[in-house]
């Protein structure tokens, strides 16, 4: 067994026994499929068919705020604690060390994510029926596949920023209002959506269809897959960002 599958397999061993993994992730399960069944009661049909996708994605959306948390907790925890030394002291290679503790959180949240988007687009079958989005045409299995990638590449993205910060009460206290909320609302503005329509957590909306390219109000310059290369683009560098932090930075 190689050094590094064993240090991503005693990265999962600490996720699994830490209380607030379970209760973080059930927290994440709980939002996406209680927004999801209150939207789809509200649903009504005869709007264009994307619309259909709203029930599904809306919970989704609004439950990455979770992930995130849990992913940044995943990594700041160790360094409040003071637990990183003994980390270090267990994988001295520090690369190593980042890859699986990244490796480990993309994991979980991937399959996290899977299964509760799969539970949340039962849930809103069984409340609208055929209305809800069929899985026989391609732009639900665009939203569903996007909306994965998105949730667990924005999860490696946040959890390397915090690798960064080295807190979890500091990465939160940016990643949350500058990402997530005030970008969600700014980011509507024609002064200063060109820059802001490619932060990380914008391009969720368009990976998930909540907008589509032209719509002006919510519409941004780029479709799903331009959406995802640019997420990939945001989470490669905070890889490289975290791992030169975790090589230069005493613990």
């Amino acid at each position: 067994m190689s050094g590094f599958v064993r240090a991503a397999g005693a990265e999962w061993v600490k996720l699994r026994s830490v209380r607030s993994t379970v209760v973080t992730l059930s927290l994440f399960a709980f939002v996406a499929l209680g927004l999801g069944w209150v939207v789809a009661n509200g649903f009504s049909e005869g709007g264009p068919a994307a619309d259909a996708l709203l029930p599904i994605m809306f919970g989704l959306l609004t439950a990455q705020l979770v992930l995130v948390t849990f992913a940044v907790a995943t990594v700041g925890s160790e360094f409040s604690t003071g637990t990183i030394r003994a980390s270090l002291a267990a994988v001295p290679s520090r690369g190593r060390f980042f890859a699986a503790k990244m490796t480990a959180v993309g994991l979980t949240v991937a399959a996290a994510a899977l299964v509760v988007e799969v539970a949340v687009y039962g849930l809103v079958r069984v409340v609208i029926g055929d209305a809800a989005a069929p899985l026989t045409e391609w732009w639900t299995i665009e939203a569903l596949l996007g909306g994965w990638i998105h949730l667990t590449l924005l999860s490696v993205f946040t959890a390397s920023i915090a690798m960064m910060l080295r807190s979890t009460v500091v990465t939160l206290s940016i990643l949350l209002p500058v990402l997530f909320l005030s970008s969600q609302g700014l980011g509507n503005l024609d002064a200063i959506r060109p820059v802001v329509q490619y932060f990380p957590d914008q391009v969720g909306m368009v990976i998930m269809h909540m907008t589509v390219p032209g719509d002006p109000r919510f519409g941004r310059d780029y479709g799903p897959w331009e959406g995802i290369a640019i997420l990939v683009l945001w989470t490669a560098a905070a890889l490289v960002g975290g791992w030169l932090s975790m090589r230069r930075r005493d613990a």
